[in-house]
């Protein structure tokens, strides 16, 4: 049962049993892995912050024949989202982890997906405005999947910002100038699609919309 070591993001975890966490995390190359975190609850020293959602680290797992949970061994932090200085982007960690772990399939290496998510990580920590973030993480989602679709009811403004998405990396965002009520006219349009093609509300939607009241 070699160890095997590569980069990946953290997408959530629970509780098991006493002291143990598994933990949800999507690799570079072997796609979403669920693991054991021997301890994690009991004692932060072996882990520290590192299990915190869409932290992007080394991990180091070992996998057993017949069983499901690989054995989490170690998790060296790269980037943590916990390093950007805005609240309001705190809480868009939850919701890009989430999303992320929806589409995400257990064992099927997605390194567009991967790197999207580790995309997003790095714009939060150098300061992007959250808002045009998640916009442009919400479209790049959909579009991977195959799912977008332009909405006649768009704005033309909104079509300029996603014209100018095509274009940019999420750190270039700092430099596309939107307005406050085109984001949110996108932000309806995207959570529609994103419900639709899930069927289902997220947990994190909910939770950021109560933030905002």
């Amino acid at each position: 049962m070699p160890l095997h070591a590569t980069e990946a993001l953290i997408l959530r975890t629970y509780k098991l049993g006493e002291s143990d966490r598994i933990v949800v995390f999507l690799t570079r190359d072997r796609g979403k892995k669920r693991g054991v975190a021997k301890n994690a609850r009991q004692s932060r020293r072996r882990f520290g912050g590192a299990l915190e959602p869409l932290t992007y680290g080394r991990v180091g797992y070992v996998e057993r024949e017949r069983r499901d949970l690989v054995r989490l061994d170690y998790v060296e932090v790269v980037r943590s989202p916990l390093a950007a200085a805005d609240g309001e982007a705190l809480g868009y960690v939850s919701y890009f982890a989430e999303l992320v772990d929806e589409w995400a399939q257990e064992a099927d290496p997605n390194e567009a997906l991967f790197r999207l998510g580790v995309s997003m990580v790095e714009a939060m920590v150098k300061g992007v405005p959250i808002q045009p973030l998640a916009r442009y993480f919400e479209f790049w989602l959909l579009r991977l999947q195959g799912v977008y679709q332009i909405d006649p009811r768009l704005s033309v403004e909104a079509r300029e910002f996603l014209a100018a998405v095509r274009r940019v990396t999420p750190i270039g965002l700092k430099h596309v100038a939107v307005l406050p009520a085109v984001l949110r006219e996108l932000e309806g349009i995207h959570r529609e699609q994103i419900a639709m093609h899930l069927e289902k509300e997220l947990k994190s939607v909910r939770v950021l919309r109560e933030m905002r009241r």
